[in-house]
């Protein structure tokens, strides 16, 4: 005589292996976002001409640049000295970025008139413009974002885990950095809140 499996037993077990099957391809797809990342960006000694740049840290200015922004026009990150900045580096493939940005638009659109902008930078040398823009329509973000389409400006801010942000105070000095994703809204409001707080 055959016996059957219990139906709830059968069910736990098919729960099982959709789970398994779930974190696989979730594993699978953080792989080959990491590996894109290897494979597609520029060694940093040919964009320096010898040695790596040294690695934006905490209490040192953040590395200028000049990118181009959502729309056509031009943004250069010491032009915005005064501010408090909330540089992300991000790419509409990564799932925490896409998890973290509705938290960034809540906190820009709380503090915008304080004086905090939040400048998102798609890194488009390893996305597609079309992919980043309907990424932006979808989720409403109104906050400043621009492209590095070479990787030059990745490779000045040492990306390594996506998305990377960095909190920038109103002298132009990284007084934090967050690695990878996805951020809390309470998180942002707390660096947004300490440095606003901060005279100019």
């Amino acid at each position: 005589m055959t016996i059957e499996p219990h139906p709830t037993a059968r069910s736990a077990r098919l729960w099982l292996t959709d789970l398994r099957r779930w974190r696989a391809l979730t594993a699978a797809a953080l792989l080959l976002g990491l590996a894109w990342i290897a494979l597609t960006r520029a060694p940093a000694e040919a964009t320096t001409g010898g040695a790596p740049p040294p690695s934006p840290r905490e209490n040192f200015t953040a590395p200028d640049f000049t990118l181009e922004l959502r729309g056509g026009d031009a943004v250069t990150l010491s032009d915005l000295r005064g501010a408090v900045v909330v540089l992300n580096l991000w790419a509409s493939w990564c799932p925490p970025c896409r998890s973290e940005m509705p938290a960034m638009q809540t906190v820009y659109d709380a503090y915008r008139e304080r004086g905090l902008v939040v400048l998102a930078v798609n890194t488009l040398f390893q996305d597609g413009e079309a992919a980043a823009n309907a990424f932006a329509d979808e989720l409403g973000l109104t906050f400043p974002i621009a492209f590095d389409r070479t990787g030059e400006m990745s490779d000045r801010y040492r990306l390594r885990a996506m998305p990377t942000t960095f909190f920038i105070d109103r002298r132009g000095v990284i007084r934090g950095v967050v690695l990878g994703g996805p951020m809390s809204e309470a998180l942002i409001r707390s660096w947004a809140d300490q440095l606003l707080a901060e005279a100019p």
